[in-house]
Formats: C-alpha cells, sequence, structure tokens
C-alpha cells in the first residue's frame, strides 16, 4: 500500500492570469501517478472574477492509496511586498489584514486551534497593487479545512488543505470529492472579494446579513470599568454622568452571577439587584444590556454537577475547556442545552427587564466535534457545522421576548465565525490589541454586512486609551467604560478606568461629534486600500457628505487625493474634528489637500 502525504489539487493563479487549473497528486513530497484529478468549474453570472470548482481524485492505478490529506485550488501572487487577508482564530489574536513578509508561514486552520479558539471567514486573500487573487470554501457551512499562507521568495501562496485524522484508504477506482469551493480574480484590497464571496453565500446558501435596528447604533457605556466586583450603587450612582455626557447604553458586564452556568444572581448584587438596576436605568432614559457568557459551565457549578449530559466530550473522553473563565463547553446543538439557554433569555430580558445582550467569549466562535453520545448527532463534526444554531436559538428568542433587543457577539479577539453573522445585529471590535485592528475589522464588517452597527468597543482598548478617532472616523459606535465619581478598589485594568479630567473633555467633545454625524450609519466606501495607500484611509458617505479619516503617526504635508469625488465640480472641506472648525475650498477636477497632522485627520466634504 503507497502512503499518501498530501493531493495537491492546484488551481495555480500567477499574478493575473487566468484561471489554468492544473491539478496533480503528491506521493511523499513528490507527484503521485495514477490519481486522476476530475475538475469542474462554473463562472456564476453576476459575481465577476468568481470562479466555483468542484475537484475530485480517481485511484487509476493497481493498488490502494492512503490519503492524509488534499490540497485545492492553490493561488500565487508574485511582488516584492505582497499584502494578505488571513481571518482566522488562535489565541495570539492577530491581525486579519497582515503582510506576507520573508519566510512567511501560517495554517490558518478553520477548526479548533487552542482549546477555545477557532473558526473564521472561509477564504483567504493575497493582493499587489496589481493584483488580487482569493481562494475559500463554497460550502453552505464551516468545514474543518486549513487555509495556508506561505511566501517563497518573490511569492507568496495560499491554497484549501484538507486533513483526515483517520487517512482515508482510496481503493482502486475510488473516487475522493474535495468541499466545494472558488478563486475570485478582483483589485485592491480584501474589500471587494470579500463582499463578493458574501453575496454569493447570500445567493446561493441564504446567507442573509443582518440589519441592525437603530437603537444599535447608540453610544455605549459598559459598567465593566468597575469589573467583576461591581455594586448596584455604582453602576446606579454612575448613570447621572452617563447621562450628562450623552451616552444611550449602559452595559451591565461580568461579576453579578454566582459562576458561569449558575445564572442567577450572586449575594453581593442580591436578589432583586438585576431589576433595581434596569429599571434604575429605564428611569434615567437609558437602554440596558446584560453581559452573559452563554453555553459554557464551571466545572462546580450546579448545572454541570445536575446535568453532566450537557457537557461536550471530546473523542478522549474529556470535556472541552474554556480557558478564560476556567469553564467547560456545553454542547452547543443539544436540546437540552438550548432548553436551558432560552430559559435564561426569558430570565433576563422578561424578569430582568434588559434590552439586548453583550454575549461574550472566543469559545463563542466554535466548538470541537462532540462525542457525547446524548447530543443526537449524524457524526461528531456536526457540532462543529451546526454550531451557529446555537446564536441563531439565543437571537429568535431575544427578538421574540423583545422586538428590537440589540444581540451583541463578541468572541474575544477572533476573526468571527463567518456563520453566525445572520444571527447577530451588533458587531464588535472585539478586544482589539490596537487601534489599527478596530480600523481594519470595521472595513471587514462593512464589506460583509453593510447595514450591521459596528461598536468599536471600549476606547480603553484603543492606542493611549483615547483613540476616539479611530472610533468615530470609520464609522464605529463609540463606547468607554469610565468609573464615576470614583474607582471600585478591586478594579486592575487601565486604572481603575475612572474619569479623569482630560478623558471627560474628550467625551464632552467626541460623543456630540459622534451624536452629530453619525457615521456608523453611513455607507463604508472602499476607495483606499490596506498595504499601500498612505496615510491609511476610510471613507464614509452620508446625507450628501463624504467623510473622510486618515491615520498616520504623522503627516507633514504631503499631498492626498481625495478619492470618490465628482470633476468640475467645487467642494468645501471642514476639519469637523478639530476644536475650531477650519474650512477651505478645493476643486474636484484636482481634489488634493496637503494636511498636517498626528495620529488622524478627519474630514467633511461637501
Amino acid at each position: 500500500m503507497k502512503t499518501l502525504i498530501a493531493i495537491v489539487a492546484s488551481s495555480l493563479l500567477i499574478a493575473s492570469c487566468a484561471p489554468k487549473p492544473t491539478d496533480c497528486v503528491m506521493n511523499k513530497g513528490s507527484i503521485a501517478r495514477n490519481i486522476t484529478p476530475i475538475v469542474s468549474t462554473q463562472s456564476p453570472e453576476g459575481f465577476e472574477g468568481l470562479t466555483v470548482r468542484s475537484v475530485a481524485f480517481v485511484n487509476n492505478g493497481t493498488k490502494p492509496v492512503k490519503v492524509t490529506a488534499i490540497e485545492t485550488s492553490r493561488i500565487v501572487v508574485k511582488g516584492k511586498k505582497i499584502w494578505s487577508f488571513q481571518p482566522t482564530s488562535s489565541g495570539d489574536r492577530l491581525d486579519w489584514a497582515m503582510p506576507v513578509g520573508k519566510r512567511f508561514s501560517k495554517r490558518n486552520y478553520l477548526g479548533m486551534n487552542d482549546s477555545d479558539y477557532g473558526g473564521g471567514i472561509p477564504m483567504v486573500c493575497l493582493w499587489t497593487p496589481e493584483t488580487n487573487l482569493s481562494t475559500g470554501l463554497a460550502e453552505p457551512h464551516l468545514r474543518l479545512v486549513s487555509m495556508p499562507v506561505r511566501r517563497r521568495g518573490n511569492r507568496a501562496e495560499a491554497c484549501i488543505r484538507q486533513d483526515f485524522e483517520d487517512p482515508v484508504i482510496l481503493q482502486v477506482g475510488d473516487t475522493l470529492k474535495a468541499y466545494d469551493q472558488f478563486i475570485l480574480t478582483s483589485s485592491g484590497d480584501f474589500f471587494n472579494p470579500l463582499r463578493t464571496f458574501t453575496q454569493y453565500m447570500q445567493a446561493t446558501h441564504g446567507f442573509e446579513p443582518p440589519v441592525s435596528p437603530e437603537q444599535a447604533f447608540e453610544p455605549v457605556w459598559c459598567a465593566w470599568g468597575y469589573e467583576r466586583t461591581f455594586t448596584v450603587y455604582e453602576v446606579i450612582g454612575t448613570l447621572p454622568k452617563v447621562v450628562e455626557l450623552g451616552f444611550k447604553w449602559v452595559d451591565v458586564d461580568d461579576g453579578y452571577q454566582v459562576c458561569e452556568g449558575d445564572w442567577e444572581a450572586n449575594d453581593r448584587i442580591g436578589p432583586d439587584g438585576m431589576r433595581r438596576m434596569t429599571d434604575a436605568i429605564h428611569e434615567a432614559g437609558l437602554l440596558a444590556k446584560l453581559w452573559w457568557a452563554p453555553m459554557c459551565a464551571d466545572p462546580g457549578s450546579s448545572l454541570a454537577k445536575n446535568n453532566p449530559e450537557l457537557l461536550l466530550v471530546q473523542k478522549d473522553g474529556t470535556h472541552e475547556d474554556i480557558s478564560w473563565w476556567d469553564s467547560w463547553y456545553l454542547s452547543p446543538i443539544h436540546k437540552g442545552t438550548m432548553a436551558y439557554t432560552l430559559n435564561l433569555v426569558d430570565l433576563f430580558l422578561q424578569e430582568w427587564n434588559f434590552d439586548g445582550f453583550k454575549l461574550d467569549g472566543q469559545y463563542l466562535n466554535l466548538c470541537a466535534p462532540d462525542y457525547n453520545p446524548t447530543s443526537d448527532i449524524a457524526y461528531p463534526e456536526e457540532a462543529c457545522e451546526r454550531f451557529p444554531e446555537f446564536v441563531k436559538g439565543v437571537s429568535e428568542r431575544a427578538s421574540r421576548d423583545k422586538p428590537g433587543a440589540v444581540v451583541q457577539l463578541c468572541p474575544c479577539g477572533c476573526a468571527i465565525n463567518f456563520f453566525t453573522l445572520p444571527y447577530f445585529n451588533q458587531a464588535v471590535a472585539s478586544d482589539p490589541t490596537s487601534s489599527a485592528q478596530i480600523r481594519m475589522k470595521r472595513k471587514a464588517y462593512a464589506a460583509m454586512c453593510p447595514d450591521l452597527a459596528y461598536y468599536a468597543d471600549h476606547v480603553e482598548l484603543s492606542d493611549g486609551g483615547l483613540d476616539f478617532p479611530s472610533q468615530v472616523g470609520v464609522g464605529g459606535v463609540i463606547g468607554t467604560k469610565f468609573t464615576w465619581p470614583k474607582a471600585n478598589p478591586d478594579a486592575t485594568e487601565s486604572g481603575g478606568s475612572l474619569l479623569t479630567e482630560e478623558k471627560e473633555a474628550l467625551l464632552r467633545k467626541w460623543v456630540p461629534v459622534y451624536s452629530e454625524k453619525m457615521l456608523s450609519r453611513g455607507n463604508y466606501l472602499n476607495l483606499y486600500d490596506f498595504g499601500f495607500d498612505f496615510p491609511e484611509a476610510h471613507v464614509i458617505e452620508k446625507d450628501g457628505a463624504m467623510y473622510y479619516a486618515f491615520y498616520a503617526p504623522e503627516w507633514n504635508g504631503e499631498p492626498i487625493k481625495l478619492r470618490g469625488l465628482t470633476a468640475n465640480r467645487e467642494y468645501t472641506v471642514t476639519e469637523y474634528a478639530t476644536d475650531e472648525k477650519r474650512n477651505y475650498s478645493i476643486d474636484g477636477n484636482n481634489p488634493v489637500i496637503f494636511p498636517t497632522f498626528e495620529g488622524s485627520y478627519l474630514i467633511e466634504v461637501k
């Protein structure tokens, strides 16, 4: 019996060449004989540059072949400088858009990369100023494949790789089929191919981008500044300042519960504490959102002790860990898990009277294959493929209990599981590690779901903890977690997040700017490319005006062309984010400006 290390079906694209599939089989790192690739392609009408591919392999030899992996739809881009979009998840919480530097290699596995990190968007993109190529899956569900990207000299390569934990024995005459996939030629950075992919999924697999309710765009104050030992008194006592500064949402965060899995209020909050908070929030004219980490249970929780049949079981018989909370996964599609969860939705929205949820945790992106015999599934990986049904169940019950309820999904640094997108109505920067991540994630969500509210997370997570221009300029919903009039003595982050004079002055400036312009309700325009346009630029169109946001450590008067304007027209440029709103005129025939700034430059052009 031959040992097959990998089967490679490469639709090899170099630079901007048209697709010319050159499918082959690798055996111990070399070309294998007697394996015939069968490839069929489609170019769906209305999706320019998209080639959908079906790839299968037939053993035409005289001996069985042991298959451990297949690789398909390889793309190759040449260039000295190449950028990429690699939206998968691990505990490293990497950027989704990154340069493909010397000796670069990244696996991009869509399954679990750490105990509670997995999932992502099933495509990768490579681009230069002249070339844009993407490859990915055209499947109705997430599949446990890799999308490896690596650099070889002046070339970057990507493909779809499917590894078989239990090798497949391809008998003589047998056929092995890969998952449906695509190759896409486009232009610019990741925005155009990501939108084309999303629209194709909408047309062929019923994917429905969400549309957010109006209240999802309102600015947010989060009580997380008081951290896990917050008190009812602290939250209610901060409400006057929240109202004074112009915020509309109050997010009650982690720390009210007995433990993960046992979600009744703890002794510090008291039996009536949650309702007292929501009553006070509503009396102040505000909306209340509840932090919640569903689908998990601490080992010592009553839920885990009394209902062990709900816990996800891995292949080795252990439970899957959720590292951040030292908890275990519940089986996401177990009927008992869903019944228990929906009862909690009713408690939170009806009895406690919250107006929405902040569903939090990187583990809410994906789970491991489930070997729990009571989960009633045909094969363990079905739990991964059907994982979004859990989010769907929560969202639908929330909408039934309280029409217009905001459901935010925060996968804590993960690239979002694409297939959960239809089931929440507020995205989030999700614990960004930099302001650049806040801006990049906004562009990605705008490509996939143009009508989805994007919460830019606490401003304290931005560069310097005060980068309001990165929240406002890209069309994010502004947010903060300040404490007032004093910090919780047990709080450890951001110096207790106390509202200093400096931060209050900035909030008094930026919350009105956000609320007046509401760029989060505008149309994101893809006019500048990541990696190759400097300074970094984002454009929002709203109410007949164009809003440009430029970002650089410093810019010393070098020319910047304002793209997207009409020739033979005069425009007024307003520096709307400065203390003194300076105006000047430009000509649409030569729309060039020469600003000097540090960090950011935000303008309105009419």
